[in-house]
This record gives structure tokens, sequence and C-alpha cells, in this order.
């Protein structure tokens, strides 16, 4: 039987506690490079760059939004710069691991969510992402931390009191979005794209929770939210196949 983001949703919902309580180690692990990277100087900074633009350009407030942001693209700044702290991967990836524990973590602490409601959000979005992964397979054209910052949004949008149909309606929205979103290898600018990533992942959640989504007569998004992750990923699988050439090409020419 073909897995559907409906059985990851049941499962991490519905799965005795206990049982998914491993989940936790991921917000051990990547809090504590984000909270040392805030305090470091690694690669870009953009993690630290955001969170001290308080009160210097007024640009971001002291917000959720401006947290999730700062503490994800943190610990991907570390973990480029080759910061030697452990971090808790999705998928064969530490930046994945990051974009899908981050957003998810911050908002618990912001809002005191109940630990059992973190430990479900978090299942869902690291299950989410995996599914996800499988028909992209594992190193493709299109940024893998854009499909784990999906799983962020699932999980934040259960946490804000969204059920299965709001989930869903995440999902397109992230799809909507951010699909095509190249990599062009692993390297400190990664932070760039994991912030713009969990940024969207909060915009998503809320336009889920209200209800809105991205409908079928739009673009790439299908009715049906699993064809619609399919979309997805047959464009980075094989529509930017020619594009992952040009990119290495490139790369190795400069």
């Amino acid at each position: 039987p073909e897995l559907t983001l409906a059985k990851v949703y049941e499962f991490a919902t519905t799965t005795p506690i206990d049982d998914l309580r491993f989940i936790l180690k991921t917000k051990e692990l990547n809090k504590a490079v984000s909270d040392a990277s805030l305090k470091g100087d690694y690669g870009h900074a953009l993690g630290r760059t955001i969170r001290e633009s308080l009160g210097k350009h007024n640009i971001f407030g002291d917000t959720t939004h401006m947290h999730i942001m700062s503490a994800t693209a943190a610990a991907c700044d570390a973990r480029m710069a080759g910061a030697p702290i452990p971090v808790m991967s999705n998928s064969g990836s530490g930046n994945q691991g990051i974009s899908a524990t981050m957003p998810v973590v911050v908002y618990t602490e912001d809002n005191n969510v109940p630990e059992e409601m973190l430990i479900r959000a978090l299942a869902l979005s690291h299950l989410t992402v995996i599914y996800i992964k499988q028909s992209l397979g594992r190193l493709s054209a299109l940024c893998g931390c854009v499909v784990a910052a999906t799983g962020s949004a699932c999980g934040l949008t259960y946490m804000m009191g969204g059920g299965y149909e709001q989930v869903t309606y995440a999902v397109k929205n992230m799809v909507a979005s951010l699909t095509g979103m190249l990599c062009d290898g692993a390297k400190p600018s990664c932070a760039l794209k994991v912030a713009s990533g969990a940024s969207t992942a909060v915009m998503c959640a809320i336009l889920a929770v209200d209800n809105r989504s991205v409908t079928e007569v739009e673009g790439i998004i299908d009715r049906s939210v699993d064809k619609s992750i399919k979309n997805m990923t047959a464009i980075g699988r094989d529509g930017m196949a020619e594009t992952d050439k040009l990119v290495l090409d490139i790369m190795t020419n400069k």
C-alpha cells in the first residue's frame, strides 16, 4: 500500500505518545546548534543578523516569525561553517533536519505549546519530509530545504489548531510558493534558502489555518494533495535534470 499524507497525519496524531517521544532528540540537538550559532559568528551569520536587526533597521519586529527565521537560519549558519556540533538530520541531510525541526520548536517556545503537541508536530513535520523525499530522490536539482520547510508548515498548522484538511492546504500553499528553488551545493549561503523556507512555512500555515488554499486551477496544484506533491517532485527529479547539468557546469567553470 502506498504511503499518503493522510497516513502520515494519522500516524503522527494518533500513535501512543511514548512511541514518538524519541523525536524530542531533534529539538535537543538542533536547538543547541542554533543557540551556539546565535552567540558565535558562523558563515554569513544570517541568523544572528536577523536577530540583531531589532532596533537597528526596524524591519523585523520581535515576533515569532522573526524568531523562527533567525533560529532556523542560525543552525544552518553553524552547520555550513563546519561547527563541530551534532545535528539531527532528515533523509541524510543536516539542513533538512534543521528546517523540519526549528520552526516547530520555536513556535512551541513562544506559545507555551504542551509537550505532547510538540512531539506530534515534530513527528508530522519529519514524516512529511521523508514522504516527499521518497518520490524526489536523495539529491535533486530542487533545494531540499524547501521540501523540509513543507514539513514545518504542516507542524505549524497542526499546532495552530488545524486538522488534516488544513495540513493539506499548508502543503499545497508551500508547493505553490517555493517549487523550483535551485540546489547549487552545500555551502554557507544555504542559510538564505533555509530562512526563506522557514519564513514561507509560517505564511503558508497561517493561510491554511484560515482555510485558504491554492486551488487546482492554479499552476501545478492538483485537487489531491498527494498529486500536488508528486507534481513538485517530478519537476525536481525529471524537469530539472538539465538545470542540474548547467548549475554544475557553471560551478566547475568559475
